[in-house]
């Protein structure tokens, strides 16, 4: 199983992030190659091929939160029957597979996506894997520079990433509650905007720098295209499109 998942998921991604540093490579404008760029370019390129991903599980963030209050319903309505009120729960998310199977494929993308991360600058560009590199990739010489900028060590924790971390999760979070079209209570508000970039920094605070760098990346990405999302909604609001006039014929 673990040879399966190097083969397929593992070697292809350490493939084409090594590529796009080679790539950085022949810019003559840069005076040197940067792996944290390429790991920025590298991201934008997952979360474009992920974006069928991303709308699937905003159709069942909607879902879920029809759910949740018909769950909330059936609670209060067989509140002096438990046992029921369980059987009604269980029909419910039988009548709708969809969301969970949604769920678990994105949760499972999520997982397989953080341990390739993890693998790769624990120790994969530092020398261990690169004999997994393909045989018609360029001669690229190594050590590769692992230093973003010239100052963050991608393959070590970094405290500054880390706020700006938390800090990137904070505005991101709050846009979301923002532009959420279903009632927000205050626990989600203290949950989502406080506890949720509290918890991240204590979690990922010993992660590499540079699955931080690619945590960034990715959700300032998802910033941007809520952004888009909640600014295109505005626009259509402010500006609504006339209704198609339909001629209807004449009776005679």
């Amino acid at each position: 199983m673990l040879e399966l998942y190097t083969t397929l998921i593992y070697q292809p991604f350490l493939n084409l992030l090594v590529g796009i540093y080679y790539l950085l490579q022949q810019i003559p404008a840069l005076p040197y190659a940067d792996m944290g760029i390429a790991v920025i370019i590298f991201t934008i390129a997952l979360r474009i091929i992920l974006l069928p991903l991303t709308f699937s599980s905003q159709r069942s963030e909607a879902e879920r939160k029809e759910i949740e209050a018909k769950v909330k319903a059936l609670k209060h309505e067989f509140r002096a029957h438990p046992i029921q009120a369980r059987a009604e729960i269980t029909k419910l998310f039988r009548a709708k597979p969809r969301i969970v199977i949604s769920e678990t494929i994105t949760l499972t993308i999520q997982v397989i996506i953080a341990l390739m991360l993890w693998r790769i600058f624990a120790k994969g560009l530092s020398g261990t894997d690169l004999h997994l590199l393909y045989d018609f990739m360029p001669d690229i010489p190594q050590p590769y520079n692992l230093k973003f900028l010239g100052v963050y060590d991608l393959t070590h924790p970094n405290l500054k990433l880390n706020i700006m971390q938390s800090l990137v999760i904070f505005a991101l979070e709050t846009l979301n509650l923002i532009s959420s079209p279903f009632p927000v209570n205050r626990g989600e508000v203290i949950r989502l905007q406080f506890f949720l970039p509290v918890v991240s920094y204590i979690i990922f605070s010993q992660l590499p720098a540079g699955k931080k760098l690619f945590v960034i990346t990715t959700l300032i990405f998802s910033f941007l295209f809520q952004l888009t999302r909640l600014l295109r909604r505005f626009f259509f609001n402010l500006f609504p499109q006339p209704e198609p006039i339909v001629d209807t014929p004449k009776v005679e």
